[in-house]
């Protein structure tokens, strides 16, 4: 079908003949080269206007009638098409209002209506009609129907009470509204009808229509709106009576009384009752739960700020951080560290009830599984406890009744806390209650016995000067922990701070004869600084020889070395000055210390050259301190000796490997060659199979 906007033209005629794309053949770039924004400006200066169909004239009635036929048939035809499509209703009835034909376009949108009378733009465009060319009765029987068939629709209603009023008609407004009322709309639909009956000076009106409004909303922002149109009006009476009357039917609900009660206490404080403004907001603070109060603390504190005295600031302040840790340990009053802030708090206030009260609901979270990771932190809340109750409240039995009960609440069968035992002791000290405190230390020790209750009941009978007791825990100490090098060290300590030299010995004695030492290395040391504190120089080396027995670390080797370097004959002391301060007797002594000294180098040397080849480093090590010492002898050293038992430093490679067997390359280390090693190289493969058939069968003599 032929297109009437085309005229006597065809589609064949009005379409653009585009040129055929020419096929590029050179595709080297141009010596010009040209940017894709002047193509496309240039494609826009060459491109051809478009074909407009020509306009027809309608010249006689005859003309006019068949275009009509014709612009008509084509709408029913779309009709008929797409008869859910509103856009071509809407066409086709503007057409007809073009056409001066208002008959003709009600009836389309009477039509339009039967097809989907849900659909508002059909309305407002149906009654618009009506109202552009002043058919009034037409258009409010349009909006009537209009509100009577979609009346949660508040465009229709705003629509035909805005016709009504531009009427003049405002009973009929009214009466439209009370229509309007009756379906219960929001609150913006309310607030019209008031805005309303103001705009004509009706506030015993508007006054009702707030009362039917509050009671078919009945939040705090409707009785707020209700108390501020009043407070308007000067009705300062009726806007706190308002007020009341929300307050006690909203006072249930948290959500709404926040809002309430801020506005009801800043309508007082506008009033000058600051009084009456400070009871609203307590008792909204009392009322509300913590976490839905912020806006109201705020509020509170800016008030105290502005009307109380500091007594009344600081409350304020304190009330609101208080419940913002009361909400906190709502949430999670296994939360430690809150509880910890909260009592800080209170510590500040000063109130000894908040503060215990705050202190005994902290301690009674106890932690729900019976581990000592979970404890860690509790027990710091008892700790607190006591020494507030002894520092700051300075009530000592409550003191002693915190520690006790602190003692009975810890699992100490499977784990114990030694500080809580010796801050219980330490207490009872400090109120001269030895017996006491010797109770709880003794309770410790049977019940969960730890390093530092031993050492703090040791330490406090020593400065008591009961030394049996001392001897007695020592006693119970390596009783429970024999294995403790320092428990062993200073029992022996404290004998020999007591003059008794076979106790402190017997008590060294004790403790290397023990199968399991933790550091046996300090026990041993320590026994030999005692015994070359009492001057017994023999015993000195035997202890020396025993624990060469013992082992062979280097260490002990020149720690020998260095003993026999520094001590004289034996018997030396006993000499006269005479025999002293003779030169031959001194280079006498020195000699034997020398030789000594000497000796003990060469059996180590010999050690580690015959029993164990391998250990090469410490072997230089060991020379080195040799060659150290003979250069500190002076003229009586023998440095020459020494030196050409030296070994030679070579960087040599080995394999190395990975975690799992892999080769994983070489790695670069420094070897000892000995003067001994080179002389033997010839029978040095058969010295190695010596050695390892000796460790061979020293590992099956073992087994």
């Amino acid at each position: 079908m032929a297109d009437p906007s085309l005229g006597f033209l065809t589609h064949k005629d009005t379409e653009v003949k585009l040129p055929r794309p020419t096929r590029v053949k050179n595709k080297t770039p141009a010596p010009i080269q040209i940017t894709a924004e002047q193509i496309l400006r240039e494609a826009r200066e060459r491109q051809e206007p478009e074909i407009r169909p020509p306009k027809q004239k309608i010249t006689d009635p005859t003309e006019l009638g068949d275009y009509r036929l014709r612009r008509r048939k084509e709408f029913e035809d779309q009709i008929r098409r797409a008869r859910w499509n509103t856009r071509v209703w809407v066409k086709y009835a503007d057409w007809e209002e073009q056409q001066k034909d208002f008959a003709r376009a009600r009836s389309v949108w009477e039509r339009a209506l039967e097809v989907d009378y849900r659909e508002r733009t059909l309305w407002l465009k149906y009654a618009e009609f009506e109202m552009r060319n002043r058919f009034v009765n037409h258009a409010r029987n349009v909006w009537d129907r209009a509100v009577s068939l979609l009346p949660r629709v508040d465009q229709l209603w705003y629509k035909y009470i805005h016709l009504e009023e531009m009427l003049g008609n405002v009973a009929g407004a009214r009466q439209v509204f009370e229509r309007w009322m009756d379906w219960q709309p929001d609150r913006e639909a309310w607030l019209s009808y008031i805005k309303f009956e103001l705009r004509y000076g009706e506030i015993d009106r508007a006054r009702q229509v707030f009362e039917r409004f509050v009671a078919c909303h009945p939040r705090a922002s409707a009785w707020i709106r209700y108390a501020k149109f009043e407070m308007k009006n000067g009705e300062i009476a009726r806007a706190r009576a308002v007020y009341e009357r929300a307050v006690d039917l909203l006072s249930g609900e948290e959500d709404e009384a926040e809002d309430l009660c801020v506005a009801f206490a800043e309508f007082e404080e506008r009033c000058k009752e600051i009084d009456r403004a400070r009871c609203i907001y307590k008792f909204a603070l009392d009322h509300i739960s913590k976490g839905r109060a912020e806006e109201l603390y705020k509020k509170y504190v800016s008030f105290e700020k502005q009307y109380g005295d500091r007594e009344g600031i600081e409350d304020a302040i304190v009330g609101k951080r208080r419940f913002q840790y009361e909400d906190e340990v709502k949430k999670n009053p296994l939360n430690y560290d809150s509880w910890f802030d909260y009592i800080r708090l209170e510590e500040s206030v000063g109130k000894k009830d908040m503060i215990r009260e705050v202190y005994e609901r902290a301690i009674a979270n106890v932690p729900p599984a019976e581990e000592k990771r979970y404890w860690q932190r509790y027990i710091y809340l008892w700790i607190n406890y006591a020494l507030y109750e002894e520092l700051d409240a300075e009530d000592m039995e409550r003191t002693r009744d915190v520690y006790r009960e602190c003692l009975k609440l810890i699992p100490h069968k499977k784990f114990s806390f030694a500080k809580i035992w010796l801050m219980a002791a330490q207490f009872e000290i400090r109120q001269r209650n030895i017996k006491a405190a010797r109770q709880i230390l003794g309770n410790a020790i049977g019940m969960a016995p730890k390093d530092k209750i031993f050492k703090k009941y040791i330490e406090i009978e020593l400065q008591l000067g009961n030394i049996d007791r001392c001897r007695t825990l020592y006693e119970k100490y390596l009783e429970w922990a024999p294995a403790n090098c320092y428990a062993w060290s200073k029992y022996a300590e404290l004998e020999r701070s007591l003059s008794e030299t076979e106790r402190a010995r017997g008590v060294f004695e004790l403790a290397i004869a023990q199968l399991a030492l933790d550091m046996p290395e300090l026990l041993w040391k320590a026994y030999i600084d005692f015994e070359i504190s009492e001057s017994e120089v023999e015993k000195t080396r035997q202890l020396y020889e025993r624990l060469l027995d013992r082992t062979k670390h280097l260490k002990v080797w020149i720690s020998f070395a260095r003993f026999e370097a520094s001590v004289g004959l034996e018997g030396s002391e006993r000499n006269n000055e005479t025999q002293l301060n003779s030169d031959l007797y001194h280079q006498e002594q020195q000699m034997e210390r020398i030789q000594l000294c000497r000796g003990v180098f060469e059996r180590a040397f010999d050690y580690f050259r015959t029993s164990a080849p391998e250990m090469k480093e410490e072997r230089a090590m060991l020379l080195e301190e040799w060659l150290n010492m003979e250069s500190n002898f002076g003229s009586l050293g023998d440095v020459a000796l020494v030196q050409k038992k030296l070994p030679r430093k070579v960087k040599r490679k080995r394999a190395i490997s990975s975690d799992d067997g892999t080769p994983a390359g070489y790695e670069e280390y420094t070897d000892y060659i000995f003067p001994d090693e080179v002389a033997m190289a010839p029978n040095l493969k058969i010295l190695e199979a010596a050695y390892k058939w000796k460790k061979q069968k020293a590992g099956s003599d073992e087994e």
